[in-house]
């Protein structure tokens, strides 16, 4: 079987965008295994792991229209948390956390670069 092996999130200000993800990845148990020649890896306890990325290209980073990167959480509480500290280290809402239907608790926001995130739990 074949699984998602890492996701990248290009950055115009690497390292305002690094203490960015190191704060908000942090509060989710997020670490750094290793820098890459263009950016830096994230691993959250399981799954995918997240890069912060310059650009290859030398161009400057843009966010995906229709673009998104979904981490599920342990708890509806901790939507609401992480949504929370992520608008505390300048990032956007683009939804306030609660109920979409019947697929459970989600939040949204933008990043530093605008690219687009959602937290959510489904209790499933």
């Amino acid at each position: 079987m074949a699984s998602v092996g890492y996701v990248c999130l290009g950055a115009n200000d690497f390292d305002r965008a690094t203490a960015f993800y190191d704060a908000l990845l942090g509060e989710m148990g997020g670490k750094r295994p290793m820098p890459t020649p263009h950016g830096l890896m994230y691993r959250l306890a399981s799954g995918a792991m997240i890069m912060i990325t310059r650009p290859y290209n030398g161009q400057p980073a843009t966010h995906g229209n229709g673009a998104m990167l979904a981490i599920a959480v342990d708890s509806k509480e901790d939507v609401a948390r992480i949504h929370g500290k992520a608008l505390e280290l300048g990032g956007t809402c683009e939804g306030e956390p609660g109920p979409r239907g019947a697929f459970g608790e989600f939040a949204y926001f933008r990043d530093l670069d605008g690219n687009k995130l959602a937290v959510f739990h489904t209790g499933r």
